[in-house]
């Protein structure tokens, strides 16, 4: 008799692979909101050809994050009004997936990352690096989303939360906004740990109400 084989570990498809980069651009603000996306420049960058290219781009506007733009893609400019529709959502989203982790009373080691994120953003912060905050606040969202139980509320709070991230990548250099933003996620971690469902909605409400209005602000300015 044949010994059982093991099944094999397939690797990520490349069309995956291309959305999850271009994906990755747009959050960390290396792409701006103009700036068109073709798929014969994006390709010969990428080094792939042009097909997972196309995939991924019509994925992402599928999401909203890109829009056509002629025969290319581009990132959208956002409105007060898109500003406005996306917070209206994640209100509705966010608190809500952080009471049902909060009430879940998740113990240390599944909050271990959510702390290891905290000192990441609190070391970026004294070396006033905005990029090293960002990148440790992308950390901190991605351990807690991790344990929320519903992954479609998770896939949707991803994608809203995906629409402003390259706006707040411009708002993290300012010290007095890396302050702000700090507080209100140890806030939030410490209702985790005390499994107090309506703090941990509550202290998101506050971050949310806060990073709106930041976003807000500059929109309104520029």
């Amino acid at each position: 008799m044949i010994t059982r084989l093991r099944t094999l570990q397939r690797p990520e498809p490349l069309g995956e692979r291309v959305y999850t980069t271009l994906r990755d651009y747009l959050r960390a603000g290396r792409i701006r909101a103009g700036q068109p996306l073709q798929e014969g420049v994006l390709a010969a960058q990428l080094g792939v050809s042009r097909t997972p290219v196309r995939e991924a781009l019509a994925r992402l506007a599928s999401e909203g994050l890109v829009a056509a733009d002629g025969r290319s893609f581009a990132l959208p400019s956002l409105s007060v009004g898109d500003i406005e529709d996306i917070y209206a959502l994640r209100f509705l989203l966010e608190p809500e997936a952080l009471r049902l982790v909060a009430v879940s009373r998740p113990g240390r080691k599944a909050l271990a990352p959510l702390r290891a994120a905290l000192e990441e953003m609190a070391a970026a912060n004294e070396a006033a690096d905005g990029a090293a905050f960002m990148e440790a606040n992308y950390r901190f969202r991605d351990a807690w989303t991790a344990l929320v139980p519903n992954k479609r509320l998770v896939r949707a709070i991803q994608i809203y939360a995906d629409h402003v991230r390259y706006l707040r990548a411009f708002t993290l250099d300012t010290a007095a906004v890396r302050v702000l933003v700090l507080k209100g996620l140890k806030q939030l971690a410490a209702a985790l740990a005390e499994g107090d469902g309506e703090a941990a909605a509550q202290a998101m409400r506050t971050h949310l109400g806060n990073a709106k209005r930041i976003l807000l602000d500059m929109t309104e300015s520029n």
